[in-house]
């Protein structure tokens, strides 16, 4: 029997108007793509890598830390973007300033802050493959005023003062795995691979960073709040479609009218409220997880587990930034003979509201070929459970914001 334990299933393992340039109606298409791509690393070398980052990411999760609370009013947009996957799991890759300095940087539908290294200088900042973004040398930048109400969309620290209005008004954000962003917030145009451009975009310019952001410069928050990129933009839909997770193929990102390109088959599940009280659990797209089935059996797991608490915690979410989902339970064995494919594992199906998502078997087995081992990982965590990008590879998944619900069907990614 589950306990009050969260379960992370895991296998081995502002804000003022923005202006929108774009050639197309159809919105932005951009493409993410796993930064382990770029280094020489196996299939099960990136599994491992892969859940190393989700421990540390689920720490950040259960952190109640700071966020966003102002509203933003904002033109729509429709468009798509590439992905590729990092040990940070996803990465998009843009272009920020005047004239456009290419930036790639973290996908995080698990929090709200757009942010990057800046030279301005910068007093502490961690290695990044692109050269650094310099304000000075942008036309188009422009630091947040301590009077405008855009800083009243980042709670910083209560110490915080913002005395001199042209310096900008000074943040903090900080990540479970140890990673934390110094900076002043303010506004920059941003350039999407297909050619679209949005100018006036809140972001945070970071002077003094710790940690690492695996092969990237920043974070792009794609969460509820009103400094995520979706929500600075307007649009009232977004989708992803992640290619398997050993494969270097890019995965597409559809901002904007675009996304809701799923099939009449496709499953739908609400979206569950969000948490009172603010702080970053404001940012997450909470579902209502109703039960686990393996093969035929309906898992003996009382739905509170998966519940928000009276006091906020718990509940599960839907993350980008985490790689497996967290659930309970560590599991390795030897196969036959170290013939990996020979093992025959159960179909597993989450029972959301509404719908059932059912996972085919790379999404929840990791064959370790070379070692003969098939592992279905669960670890235990207090806190709450989370989806995460592993489970969502071949599937696309649509965020539709306006009406609340979340859809999800199985997909060739690499074909849309």
């Amino acid at each position: 029997m589950a306990s009050g334990s969260t379960l992370l299933l895991w296998l081995l393992l502002s804000l003022p108007s923005v202006a929108i340039s774009t050639t197309s109606n159809r919105g932005i298409r951009l493409e993410l793509t796993h930064a382990d791509t770029r280094g020489d690393f196996t299939g099960t070398e990136r599994i491992r890598r892969a859940a190393e980052r989700s421990h540390r990411r689920v720490n950040g999760l259960l952190d109640t830390g700071i966020s966003s609370t102002a509203t933003l009013k904002g033109d729509g947009i429709e468009g798509t973007a590439s992905v590729h996957a990092s040990t940070a799991t996803y990465l998009v890759d843009l272009a920020i300033g005047t004239p456009p300095l290419p930036m790639t940087a973290v996908l995080d539908t698990g929090s709200d802050l757009i942010w990057t290294q800046c030279d301005a200088p910068c007093r502490k900042c961690f290695p990044q493959p692109a050269p650094l973004y310099a304000p000075a040398r942008s036309a188009t930048y422009a630091n947040v005023s301590c009077r405008s109400t855009l800083c009243d969309a980042l709670r910083v620290d209560p110490s915080s003062r913002c005395s001199v209005p042209e310096r900008g008004w000074p943040y903090y954000f900080s990540y479970g795995d140890g990673t934390s962003t110094d900076g002043v917030l303010a506004t920059e145009t941003l350039t999407f691979e297909s050619g679209a451009t949005v100018h006036g975009i809140a972001f945070g310019c970071g002077t003094e960073n710790h940690g690492s952001t695996d092969n990237s410069s920043g974070v792009v928050g794609m969460g509820r709040g009103p400094l995520s990129l979706v929500s600075q933009l307007g649009v009232t839909r977004f989708s992803y479609c992640f290619t398997p997770f050993k494969d270097k193929t890019a995965s597409p990102l559809f901002l904007g009218p675009s996304s809701a390109a799923l099939s009449t088959t496709a499953m739908s599940t609400p979206f569950a409220p969000n948490p009172s009280g603010g702080g970053r659990r404001s940012s997450y797209y909470y579902l209502n997880l109703e039960g686990i089935s393996v093969g035929e059996t309906l898992l003996p797991i009382d739905p509170v587990v998966f519940q928000v608490s009276p006091m906020g915690g718990g509940g599960f979410i839907i993350d980008s930034g985490t790689t497996g989902a967290h659930l309970g339970l560590s599991l390795c064995f030897a196969a036959p003979e170290g013939r990996t494919e020979a093992v025959d594992v159960p179909r597993l199906v989450f029972h959301l509201d509404g719908a059932d998502m059912a996972f085919p078997r790379e999404s929840y087995v990791v064959e370790d070929r070379s070692a003969g081992v098939v592992c279905l990982g669960m670890v235990s965590m207090r806190g709450m459970s989370v989806l995460g990008s592993l489970q969502q590879q071949s599937m696309h998944v649509l965020y539709d914001l306006e009406e609340g619900i979340l859809s999800f069907e199985p997909a060739k990614c690499g074909e849309l």
